[in-house]
């Protein structure tokens, strides 16, 4: 009896050593006295008990690691502190545990190094600026050194840069500064656009109130001229039917003369008017006053 629940325990315990279960995303190193035999994927896996030996359980999930922040001196000789994560993922189990005693470590240690090595050759202001091109190549150099290790590196991000106090004391002066430039050149903009606007609105309005009164002129000239037109006109229709009514009376020379005498006695009538006959018109004088005389013995 006590035989059987020993055997029975030497059974358990055997079959406890020889069956492992991995999980999803993890795999198991195996070694065999001492030496690596294979990777256990996820899944059921048997191994020869005091032969076999699982060496170490493997990740193959993407890890984060916090880089604890780093002093580091700018090419300008600005001593500032860098927060880094790094993200990264193992492709090769083997590697990641028989190339290198702790890969943490190996990828902590080379992340300070590069980064030391980036940011001291540059100045205090490109490292504000150049955050994206500092992570590029980080990631870069850390991909390249650790794919040895059987690691990629998918990420290098830097979460925080710290300048000392008073260097962030002048550069909060220099950002005030800054701003009230801008405040100032924004304003002084925003009053040459006016005084442009009110200018261009006068002009239009002075362009607006010529052009106004230059088609007043064009319509008074154009109103006097149809008026002298009319004028004109009216005086050529009486001319006209003067003329014709002269002309159906069909006048003799001496009434013509009588006529011609009676409207110079009314152009010579006043003071300041002087009338000069010519000699041709004194034949038509004598003419006249012998038809006076003649009227005057009809009369008598």
């Amino acid at each position: 009896m006590w035989f059987l629940i020993v055997l029975l325990i030497i059974v358990l315990v055997i079959a406890f050593k020889s069956i492992k279960v991995v999980k999803q995303a993890e795999v198991y190193i195996i070694e065999r006295l001492g030496k690596f035999h294979k990777v256990a994927d996820a899944g059921l896996t048997i191994i020869v008990p005091f032969l076999d030996k699982v060496r170490s359980v493997v990740s193959l999930k993407q890890q984060t690691m916090d880089i604890p922040p780093q002093g580091v001196i700018t090419k300008d000789n600005v001593t500032i502190t860098i927060d880094t994560v790094v993200f990264y993922q193992i492709t090769d189990p083997a590697k990641a545990v028989y190339e290198i005693q702790s890969l943490k470590k190996g990828i902590e240690y080379l992340a300070i190094t590069t980064i030391r090595d980036i940011v001291g050759k540059m100045d205090l202001d490109q490292t504000f600026s150049s955050r994206d091109s500092i992570n590029q190549q980080l990631r870069v150099i850390l991909d390249e050194a650790t794919d040895r290790w059987g690691c990629k590196i998918d990420r290098v991000e830097i979460k925080d840069i710290n300048p000392p106090a008073d260097i962030r004391d002048a550069m909060e002066k220099q950002m005030n500064a800054e701003r009230n430039k801008r405040a100032l050149i924004l304003e002084a903009e925003a009053q040459r656009q006016s005084a442009i606007t009110i200018a261009e609105g006068k002009k239009e309005a002075a362009i607006l109130e010529a052009d106004a009164d230059r088609e007043a002129s064009i319509r008074r000239a154009s109103g006097q001229a149809e008026a002298i037109k009319e004028v004109a006109e009216a005086k050529a229709r009486e001319i006209k039917l003067v003329y014709e009514a002269i002309k159906n009376a069909n006048p003799d020379d001496k009434l013509v003369q009588l006529k011609s005498l009676e409207a110079l006695e009314k152009v010579a009538d006043g003071e300041a008017n002087k009338v000069f006959i010519p000699f041709e018109a004194t034949s038509a004088l004598s003419s006249l006053g012998a038809i006076k005389e003649v009227m005057k013995d009809s009369k008598k």
